[in-house]
């Protein structure tokens, strides 16, 4: 795009476009993004004098805002599906949290699946993953991690400590537990 004054409102020379896995992480997408990004900046270099710049329309100009820790807290009244966006939004940092207890848990990979219970509670298992209710729907918790310690699959995770359901798995901010 070309500079004017405001922040990234310029004409657009060259733009790329690519879909978002089902599954896919902010890391991954990052990587992705980066090699487009990559190739369209050599193409748009060699075509730079033929480009036409496309003035961008300003009803869709939005700003996003820094991310902070907090928006990583996850909150299990929310719905199955926005958890699971959330878990990859923050992976690989810095990570969707939780609380069993007293202890932060981070949460690096989940899916969606079906259950009902009440939001926050583990109410069974899915293919050695435990299933924590969600506002609507169940997140399959498939990688997590305890404080000081290194990333698991959730077998692994749960011979240290096993959830058993009825466990409670708490919003960050005990306030909202």
């Amino acid at each position: 795009m070309r500079m004017e004054a405001g922040l990234d409102t310029g004409p657009v020379l060259l733009e790329r476009s690519t879909a978002i896995g089902p599954a896919e992480t902010a890391g991954e997408l990052t990587d992705r993004l980066a090699t487009l990004g990559a190739e369209a900046i050599v193409d748009a270099l060699a075509r730079l004098d033929s480009l036409e710049p496309v003035a961008q329309d300003p009803a869709g100009v939005t700003y996003a805002a820094k991310v902070a820790k907090a928006d990583a807290a996850i909150d299990w009244r929310r719905d199955a599906a926005s958890l699971d966006r959330q878990v990859r939004a923050f992976n690989p940092a810095p990570g969707a949290e939780t609380r069993l207890g007293d202890e932060a848990i981070k949460v690096w990979a989940a899916r969606p699946v079906a259950a009902r219970g009440p939001a926050g509670e583990v109410v069974g298992m899915d293919d050695g993953c435990p299933v924590v209710a969600c506002g609507t729907g169940g997140l399959a918790l498939a990688v997590l991690q305890r404080p000081g310690g290194r990333r698991l699959p959730a077998d692994e995770f749960l011979k240290g400590r096993p959830l058993p359901a009825g466990t409670r798995l708490r919003n960050v901010n005990a306030a909202d537990a």
